[in-house]
């Protein structure tokens, strides 16, 4: 314990005139396997931002709540059973902003061919599009975790 006996948040960033902590918003956030999810993870996305990185520009910030909102859902249809839970968590400095979507079924997403008769499908070619070499799947503990990393530099 610190000097003094007092107890510091681990997810607090400034400290107020008086000596107290002002918690931000963690960096993990537990969804329900329900389609109302992916737009609680893109709440959160702009929370977080609007606290971590104040400086970002509305392009950054749409752009990684609209990766996570993909994430969610592709982990929702493809990588939960009704009553499961996904976790999503985030890092941001000022080159970067990566969302991870943790889900428990181990299965790997795969590419499929583009397709103007099925309306789903397109998650992926999407992270392709906004998150280029910067995305991937990586096995932990109870699942698998599906990442990309958003740019925080402008694409022109």
């Amino acid at each position: 314990m610190p000097e003094g006996g007092t107890v510091i948040n681990p997810w607090s960033r400034t400290v107020a005139g008086d000596g107290a902590f002002t918690p931000g918003p963690p960096a993990s956030l537990v969804l329900i396997s329900e389609p109302q999810s992916a737009r609680a993870a893109r709440l959160f996305v702009r929370q977080y931002l609007a606290y971590y990185l104040p400086g970002a520009s509305d392009e950054h910030v749409e752009t990684v709540a609209l990766v996570a909102c993909e994430l969610v859902t592709n982990a929702i249809r493809y990588g939960t059973e009704p009553g499961d839970s996904l976790r999503m968590v985030l890092d941001a400095d000022g080159d970067r902003t990566r969302v991870e979507v943790h889900d428990p079924v181990r299965r790997h997403p795969r590419r499929r061919c583009p397709s103007d008769e099925r309306e789903r499908g397109r998650g992926l070619l999407l992270l392709d599009a906004l998150c280029p070499q910067s995305w991937g799947v990586s096995d932990v503990p109870f699942g698998k975790a599906v990442w990309a990393e958003v740019s925080a530099k402008p694409s022109w």
